[in-house]
């Protein structure tokens, strides 16, 4: 089990280092270059390829291994990043975005790849729960690093730098997974596999609208569904606008990249981490049920903050520990909501499991990539008290929703089926 904790938390964490780049270091640079919030929400549609994996995902699905899939992504993403170190941004801002978006690409396909590995090793309650940790765990990882990590040292290491030591990253990484001996009964079981559903997959391939049909009736796909592109409406517009309000009247970009970057991520890990081991003591939905209701009461607190104009001390204070209690909850949340997704693709035939697993994880993005870059747009129409405003109703309403579910819903299901024996 070990063996397989490591394999995925580093492929997450390498595949977390393109969201950290953008989430954490593009906004603060472009703010601290005058851009306006809806100019620098709109970066987010960097995020794009995120969205179109599922159209690509049945590819991964039938055709050469995880494994070599796992590489090629690896060895693309460390190339790409030689490329953005010969690239300096105040100039060639375009040739950035599309290294950016180049990586975005990649690390979509990747992640089918390493979905689809996750679902086929992870046997049981008490490894999902594990795997789903390692999971968040590793991509926040990855994400603090590029994005906190980076942004303190930017100033010092520059931009060239700072490219070619995520190459060298990435180059490690790729000839891990190549030698990684937890994939190799992979080509045993695929050929297994396709000798008992060669001629069903055959007319699937032809006919893709079969599978979407496969999908959409898997056993709780329609709730999962629409919990997956609701569940961080409201948590994603306060934790991508509420550090640019403080980079705008308390905070400067160094401060930001230590205290958001850096501390707050750690929190959001440590979230991530209890979640797993939650899992294995209680039922998803009850835990869901009382941390969507801590996650709105604490966008209540943090959203009083946005009262105080004035530079001072004890504002900072207040600003930290609310990021800091809002990423530690966000990511016990994004735990139990990715162990909720892998249980819905478990139900799923063999042969439909990693596009499954990918359509339900697009869905997701999709959801915080849309709202991430309406909330510029909302906060410079409205102004910040009424935009989080907005985004504390969203909290309020997903939490009803989930309590609502964990007595008559999917989450119902998972309460009967899972109490601790």
């Amino acid at each position: 089990m070990n063996n397989k904790l490591v394999f995925l938390g580093l492929l997450y964490f390498v595949q977390g280092i393109p969201y950290g780049l953008q989430s954490s270091l593009l906004p603060v640079y472009l703010r601290g270059a005058g851009h306006s919030l809806t100019r620098i929400g709109f970066t987010k549609m960097l995020y794009f390829p995120w969205v179109l994996k599922v159209l690509w995902a049945p590819l991964v699905d039938r055709i050469g291994t995880k494994r070599r899939w796992l590489v090629a992504t690896v060895s693309g993403l460390a190339l790409t990043c030689l490329t953005s170190s010969a690239l300096a941004p105040e100039m060639h801002i375009w040739g950035v975005a599309g290294t950016l978006l180049a990586m975005n690409t990649l690390a979509s396909v990747q992640d089918i790849a390493v979905d689809g590995a996750a679902v086929g090793l992870l046997k049981g309650r008490g490894e999902l729960g594990l795997g789903n940790t390692a999971q968040v765990v590793g991509y926040k990882a990855g994400s603090v690093f590029a994005g906190g990590g980076l942004l303190a040292v930017i100033d010092v290491a520059g931009w060239s730098w700072m490219f070619m030591l995520l190459a060298f990253v990435y180059a490690g990484v790729a000839l891990f997974v190549w030698g990684a001996p937890v994939l190799d009964d992979e080509p045993a079981r695929g050929q297994q596999a396709d000798g008992s559903r060669r001629g069903g997959q055959g007319v699937d391939a032809l006919m893709p609208w079969r599978v979407w049909r496969k999908l959409l009736a898997v056993p709780g796909t329609a709730w999962t569904v629409l919990y997956v592109l609701t569940y961080k409406l409201g948590e994603q517009g306060a934790v991508t606008m509420f550090p640019l309000f403080l980079l705008d009247h308390h905070m400067s970009a160094r401060e930001l990249g230590f205290w958001n970057g850096v501390i707050a991520m750690g929190f959001s890990i440590c979230g991530s981490s209890l979640g797993g081991l939650l899992l294995a003591q209680f039922s998803i939905g009850a835990l869901m049920r009382r941390v969507f209701v801590l996650r709105t009461i604490s966008m209540v607190f943090q959203s009083s903050l946005l009262t105080v104009l004035e530079p001072s001390a004890l504002m900072k204070g207040m600003a930290v520990l609310s990021m800091s209690v809002q990423h530690f909850l966000g990511g016990l949340i994004t735990t139990l909501t990715f162990t909720t997704m892998m249980h819905c693709t478990q139900r799923a035939e063999e042969s439909i499991q990693a596009t499954h697993y990918s359509f339900l994880a697009t869905l997701e993005v999709l959801g915080k990539l849309m709202f991430s870059a309406l909330a510029g747009g909302v906060v410079d129409w409205f102004g910040f008290q009424v935009a989080f405003l907005f985004f504390l109703t969203l909290s309020a309403g997903t939490a009803l929703h989930v309590w609502t579910a964990t007595f008559t819903g999917a989450l119902r299901e998972h309460q009967l089926k899972e109490q601790p024996k």
